[in-house]
């Protein structure tokens, strides 16, 4: 067996099973801070969904959602146009935590600020614009995928949701 094989093998459970791991715990770290955590988090429970089933209990109705969130986010041209706009304000405020300007000292609820930004610097910055780099791509991917599809998953003309449920799915 060549090196490559053993290698892949290795990945398809180990490996995976450690990334996954990795990725929850860094997702949840990340959870708080400006960047994207709850990504990197799915990220996790997705590779961790190959190997556990409590994981594909937790992602089945995540996924469902998201998909619901996507095809509802790219059924106007005013929802896709506030999408983008929103990864331009991430994008614009990525490059403000990068650059770090002074602020003006101030306190709220006894707790001081400035004169420089909260967790100023190029990490903060580049998690900001990361966020957004993959907030237009998911957008680009939506509207690709389920703009004006009639068969999309969603809410029907009564705004009640017609995905159907994982027991109809199983009996289909």
């Amino acid at each position: 067996m060549s090196l490559w094989a053993r290698l892949r093998m290795w990945f398809s459970r180990t490996g995976s099973e450690v990334l996954g791991w990795t990725l929850v715990v860094v997702g949840i770290v990340l959870m708080p801070l400006p960047g994207p955590g709850t990504l990197i988090l799915v990220s996790g429970v997705a590779l961790l969904a190959r190997h556990y089933a409590w994981a594909r209990r937790l992602l089945d109705p995540l996924k469902a959602r998201a998909i619901e969130a996507a095809v509802y986010g790219v059924q106007t041209i005013p929802r896709i146009t506030v999408s983008v706009l929103g990864g331009a304000w991430l994008f614009a405020l990525g490059v403000v935590w990068w650059v770090g300007p002074t602020i003006p000292e101030f306190e709220v609820l006894g707790v001081g600020f400035g004169p420089e930004l909260p967790a100023q610097g190029w990490v903060t910055g580049l998690g900001l614009i990361t966020s957004a780099l993959v907030a237009w791509g998911l957008i680009v991917y939506s509207i690709k995928r389920w703009r004006g599809d009639p068969h999309a998953p969603g809410l029907d003309d009564r705004g009640l949701d017609d995905t159907p449920s994982t027991d109809e799915q199983t009996l289909a």
